[in-house]
């Protein structure tokens, strides 16, 4: 039997990016506010010092700060054909675990979707027509515009202390920024951040093509910033370890630097660690939430009432615990009905590696989303005519910092093992670098998220299963871009070439990237979305879903950036509208 606590005001699931903007926000009107994370207490001072925090075997091969699957994992298969099987080692993606979630290990790349981005479907549609577009895919307008979500955009880069230029000021192009990007009110609260030396010759051979390249934008900081909640962000000290590592320096935006300080402080927040939820508790007619179900690290359960329950949590548990709550309908991928679940869509990445003789690179030296990019083949920048592909994806060079247990690339055609390996990797290690290329991936009816049948977690509660796989449709949007990168690496003239597009069916093994989508997706649609512009949901008014599952598709862009934007639209809808009035608000 759970204990029943006191009822509170706010409850979010997750103590991440989006929780603890949202938490803050809330708290700072006088609403008491209780923030439930299953993982533990993490902060700069005491769990990021030197010289632990740059433990590549601890951080990166024993995933340190990423989710303990010997608890809860996910099963996975490719098509519907096949039986699921769980995953017993993190790979294609990391799912962060404690407070901070996965902000805390991210790289930093902070993108805004394009204006392309939010309305795949009709733009498409309007440019090409109906032909170039697969019978199975689900692609759907956001039901929210790039206009929309600008201030939201500028606010959450100015909170995180995003480093970029600017390229597209209210509707005039700025040299040396990106001029695909969608106009911006602001420039970027920081500068970027300095130049690699193979981002200079990236550039260099870029510039000779007609092509515009620009700084990658980042929140590793470039210099010491102040954010609005008057915190300290350092400046970057550019030691290559972001990806996969918490900053020791306090100089990636994340919650421990731009938010925790001042939210941990507040009076009407509340912080309950190694706690995890495991219902959304709904009233008789199955309309309102009225508390949550958590169990703490002593096996206790226990039920938090309250009036307004976020889901901030990652995307693939936030889907679990809508469908595991009965919080709308699950989606059939055999009807084409339901929503929740629906619409699961990853990314599909790939590279040119460039390797030389005469030229030394450190790559150990670098910061996460340190990088020169161009953005001419990104989104529908191109026009795709005759391609039999729609979307794109950004392709740059930089470095990022390369690791030695992880990071050891050598020339197509050497041994995988003994002498001769060991030689290519020792004179190439800091003799080469990567041209990469992150490419979208549309959704279909196919790829899709729900409660598995037979495998448990340690609860006893069903795990996630997925099930998804890439199309034709990113098969050859990644032939053509890598080559689009393979013709730009040798204008930089290497001695050897490794080109890698992604080809072939999709593995949950090797680390890919961490940028799941979809399964509680946006929309104007109750019918083919979960949540409306606002992230609340359809079906439960006083739910609101907060994170990359709320994109219908994925665009060529890391997902963080928008994650923001969506989080103050979500926070801003809540402040000014939802507590006035509570109920649907579309």
């Amino acid at each position: 039997m759970a204990t029943k606590l006191k009822p509170v005001d706010v409850v979010t699931i997750g103590v991440g990016l989006t929780g603890t903007i949202l938490a803050q926000e809330l708290a700072s009107t006088g609403l008491k506010v209780v923030g439930i994370e299953r993982g533990r207490w993490r902060d700069t001072e005491h769990d990021f010092a030197m010289p632990g925090v740059h433990d590549e075997l601890k951080y990166v091969r024993n995933k340190e700060l990423m989710q303990d699957l010997s608890r809860e994992t996910i099963t996975f298969r490719n098509n519907a054909s096949e039986t699921a099987l769980p995953m017993r080692q993190l790979g294609s993606f990391l799912p962060g675990e404690g407070v901070g979630g996965a902000a805390v290990h991210w790289g930093g790349l902070t993108w805004r979707f394009l204006p392309w981005d939010f309305e795949t479907r009709s733009q498409t549609l309007a440019r090409y027509g109906a032909k170039q577009v697969s019978e199975e895919c689900t692609m759907q307008d956001w039901g929210v515009s790039y206009a929309e979500l600008e201030p939201h955009f500028n606010r959450f880069e100015y909170l995180y202390g995003v480093s970029g230029k600017a390229g597209n000021l209210n509707g005039k192009i700025i040299p040396g920024g990106n001029p695909f990007e969608g106009a911006r009110s602001q420039e970027y609260p920081n500068p970027p951040l300095k130049t690699a030396y193979s981002s200079a010759l990236f550039a260099k051979a870029a510039q000779s093509m007609g092509y515009k390249p620009f700084p990658v934008p980042t929140a590793a900081n470039s210099r010491a910033y102040k954010n609005e909640y008057g915190q300290t962000i350092a400046a970057c000290v550019y030691c290559g370890y972001c990806q996969f590592f918490a900053c020791e320096m306090g100089a990636k935006g994340s919650p421990q630097t731009a938010v925790l300080p001042v939210l941990m402080k507040n009076p009407n927040y509340e912080l309950r660690t190694l706690c995890n939820v495991t219902k959304i508790n709904l009233d008789s007619e199955k309309k309102r939430a009225v508390s949550v179900t958590y169990v703490d690290s002593r096996g206790r359960e226990f039920e938090q009432p309250a009036e307004l329950i976020l889901l901030t949590s990652y995307v693939l548990n936030n889907t679990r615990l809508m469908l595991l709550s009965g919080v709308g309908k699950p989606y059939d991928p055999a009807t084409n009905t339901g929503v929740v679940g629906r619409n699961y869509a990853y990314q599909t990445p790939s590279s040119v590696t460039c390797f030389f003789e005469d030229k030394n690179f450190n790559a150990f030296m670098g910061a996460g989303g340190l990088g020169i990019a161009i953005d001419e083949f990104n989104g529908d920048n191109f026009d795709h005519s005759g391609l039999e592909f729609i979307g794109g994806g950004f392709i740059q060079a930089g470095s990022n910092g390369a690791r030695p247990i992880e990071v050891r690339p050598v020339p197509q055609g050497t041994p995988r093992w003994g002498s001769e390996w060991k030689k290519a990797a020792a004179k190439y290690f800091n003799r080469n670098f990567s041209i990469t290329i992150q490419g979208a991936c549309q959704s279909y009816r196919g790829n899709y998220l729900d409660l598995d049948p037979t495998y448990r977690d340690a609860y006893g509660l069903p795990l996630l299963r997925m099930t998804f796989d890439r199309r034709d449709n990113e098969t050859k949007m990644s032939d053509w871009l890598t080559n689009k990168a393979a013709e730009i690496a040798k204008a930089i003239r290497p001695s050897k070439m490794n080109v890698n597009p992604r080809r072939g069916k999709y593995t949950i093994v090797p680390y890919q990237s961490t940028h799941n989508t979809g399964g509680t997706v946006m929309g104007a649609d109750p019918n083919s979305s979960v949540v409306n512009k606002y992230l609340q949901s359809w079906d439960v008014h006083n739910v609101f879903v907060i994170g990359a599952g709320n994109f219908p598709q994925n665009g060529g862009y890391n997902p963080t950036g928008t994650v923001g934007a969506l989080t103050f639209q979500a926070l801003e809808a809540i402040k000014t509208k939802y507590l006035k009035r509570p109920g649907a608000l579309a």
